[in-house]
């Protein structure tokens, strides 16, 4: 019956992204990783894209045969995946590219609504010196502690609410950074690096799609990988 248990999660990843090298013991917590780790150059099964310019997703993203996922950075939009979550632990890394100027950038979860500049969810900030920063965009709703919250309303995007990170963790242009976001309920806590940068409360909790975006600057990511806590 064990066997039969293990196999079981092993098949529902791969039925929802690709085969991948995730341990027996992380499929058996329901661990899928959602960018192939490597031997996979340009396969992103279980993700879509959204641009602008209604660019195909390979004009912005690529990805190589060591798992790197790099992005162009433009036009703007970004890579989101099909399935919607609601609880989950993410974890991933990003950097700068070696040589190129490092801007802006983001992960965005319990994403709703239509496709645009930018939909409503709550974003991970990746931008050069803000990194760690939470944003509830376009209405999503998240508090946070008194001297590091702020909100305010823009004409193109909506309501924003902004809840400043405790600390500046992010590494130097060209070195990768370590991302886990963990969304329990309507708590979601941010670190970076190993340490606790972040934790929004009264969170939406609508489950929504995870996005990766591409903003203006060439970003790369890898070692996407998602252990999900919703309920069957």
């Amino acid at each position: 019956m064990r066997v039969a248990l293990l196999t079981l999660a092993v098949s529902a990843c791969i039925a929802f992204w690709v085969a991948s090298p995730v341990t027996a013991e992380d499929a058996s917590a329901g661990v899928c990783q959602l960018i192939p780790a490597g031997g996979k150059a340009g396969l992103l099964d279980g993700w879509k894209s959204y641009h602008q310019d209604g660019v195909r997703t390979a004009d912005v993203w690529t990805l190589d045969d060591k798992g790197i996922l790099h992005c162009k950075g433009s036009p703007l939009g970004y890579l989101y995946t099909e399935k919607e979550y609601g609880n989950f632990v993410l974890e991933l890394d990003w950097r700068w590219p070696p040589g190129k100027e490092p801007g802006k950038g983001g992960v965005l979860i319990r994403t709703t609504g239509p496709d645009k500049i930018w939909p409503k969810s709550l974003e991970a900030q990746i931008n050069v010196g803000d990194a760690g920063d939470f944003w509830g965009l376009d209405g999503f709703q998240l508090d946070g502690p008194a001297d590091r919250k702020k909100s305010l309303e823009h004409p193109q995007f909506g309501k924003l609410i902004n809840v400043k990170k405790s600390a500046p963790v992010e590494r130097p242009a060209g070195q990768w950074n370590q991302y886990k976001i963990v969304a329990d309920g309507d708590t979601v806590t941010l670190e970076i690096n190993g340490q606790t940068v972040n934790r929004a409360t009264a969170c939406d909790t609508a489950p929504g799609k995870i996005l990766l975006t591409a903003e203006g600057s060439a970003i790369e990511f890898r070692n996407v990988r998602l252990r999900s806590r919703d309920k069957p």
